[in-house]
């Protein structure tokens, strides 16, 4: 794609950065294939070719962001099928992430869009926030067909009717391994996993202890910072990536690490950025070191030799996250490891398209967010699984909206099958 940029634009760093990007762009439209929202909305403007347009013309006028502009980018899922697709190797997800960067600093959005974004940025990233936050949410339900915004009733009809309990080890702490230790690992614990699945952190715990793992939760690790990233809160998203990145930094430079483990896979996506995310502050060498060690949980489990399991005799309908099979490229382990464990396990139809969770997508986009869902989940019931697994808490919470079968995280099961005990919701549907 040309560009006509000027001398002085490229000037900016993040200015020649997405240069270098558009100018990798061949126009040739494989990522309409594989756009979820150009799959629903079959607008050229709601694909990656056209949002991409959008963005060189916006960043080559230099002007300020227009309303249809925004309204383009702001369905972009940032789901990054496009970047498996496109034959080029087009870094969509870096130019989108500065579209939104220069959206948040050059646009007005009305108050009521600026209000919204504010409580999500305020609250979801705080476990004991988010916490209180549903609790009300309970409360308020009944009041959902009144509410006159259909964001807000989105934010309602996502919170669970029952809290979950919150996991006693997830908190910062030093969990031995089993037997020899053989590896000295963190974990990433993240924000809105331990409000609403805190089994998860457990089971991984578990898991990994069995693999004879010394799982370290140091006690400064806080929100991974994609749920603001992906709003164009550059500053904010530095800030965690910042904290968390100063904290593991205490533990490579003292005990050491061999691994980081994210089980939230839009997190390691984030995670697994920090390196270019922080490339010109102080943090740069550690970000890049952070970055180099941070491993989804199916990623560290196959390489530490997760062994056969007997058959458990249970159908496994798998989901792939979006975050993991495009965001980190990883599509083999979680099925791998899943057969492994005594599973039979199968793929849906259009696996690589998108739920339609996305972070905060599914509260800001209620409307495409759903008809993704019902796509997906039509998919994933005809299946006729026992249970739908997944590698990710946004998908999980998003298909267990509409799922008939419960919905759990790849790595409970894994935990199960090695030792743990069986997950609760599964039991009943077994035995149903």
């Amino acid at each position: 794609m040309k560009t006509e940029f000027t001398e002085q634009q490229l000037r900016d760093p993040q200015i020649a950065g997405s240069n270098k990007i558009l100018r990798s762009c061949v126009h040739c439209g494989f990522c309409t294939a594989t756009c979820p929202t150009y799959q629903v909305l079959g607008d050229e403007l709601d694909s990656p070719r056209g949002r991409i347009y959008l963005i060189k013309e916006m960043l080559e006028s230099g002007r300020p962001a227009d309303s249809a502009t925004v309204r383009h980018i702001d369905r972009c899922l940032s789901c990054l099928a496009c970047m498996t697709t496109c034959p080029s190797g087009v870094n969509y997800m870096h130019l989108v992430d500065h579209a939104r960067a220069y959206i948040t600093k050059t646009y007005r959005r009305s108050w009521d869009d600026r209000t919204i974004r504010w409580i999500l940025r305020k609250i979801l990233p705080y476990p004991k926030r988010f916490r209180l936050a549903l609790r009300a949410a309970q409360l308020v339900r009944p009041l959902r067909p009144l509410m006159p915004d259909k964001r807000l009733r989105a934010m309602l009809e996502l919170a669970p009717s029952r809290l979950p309990r919150l996991s006693s080890r997830d908190s910062a702490h030093l969990h031995p391994a089993q037997g020899k230790r053989r590896f000295r690992v963190a974990l990433m614990t993240g924000c809105a996993q331990r409000a609403i699945g805190g089994e998860i952190n457990d089971a991984t715990i578990r898991l990994l202890q069995r693999l004879g793992c010394d799982v370290v939760i140091p006690r400064a690790t806080g929100c991974c910072g994609a749920l603001v990233h992906h709003m164009g809160e550059m500053e904010d998203s530095c800030a965690a990536a910042r904290q968390n990145i100063r904290a593991w930094g205490d533990e490579i430079d003292g005990d050491g690490l061999d691994s980081i483990i994210i089980n939230t896979s839009g997190c390691g996506t984030m995670i697994k950025d920090y390196g270019h995310l922080m490339r010109s502050y102080p943090e740069a060498t550690m970000a890049a070191r952070v970055s180099a060690l941070a491993e989804d949980v199916t990623e560290f489990v196959l390489r530490a030799g997760f062994g056969e399991c007997a058959s458990r005799g249970v159908r496994v309908a798998y989901h792939p996250a979006c975050s993991l099979q495009h965001g980190q490229q990883v599509r083999d382990a979680p099925k791998v490891l899943l057969e492994r464990a005594g599973f039979d396990v199968c793929l849906p139809a259009e696996s690589h398209l998108c739920c339609g969770s996305a972070g905060t997508y599914n509260l800001l986009q209620p409307e495409i967010s759903a008809a993704l869902r019902e796509r997906k989940v039509r998919a994933l019931e005809h299946l006729n699984a026992d249970v739908v697994a997944t590698g990710n808490i946004g998908c999980m919470v998003q298909i267990a909206k509409a799922a008939s079968r419960p919905v759990l995280h790849t790595v409970q099961l894994l935990d199960w099958a090695s030792g743990g005990p069986q997950p609760p919701s599964l039991s009943a549907a077994l035995s149903a």
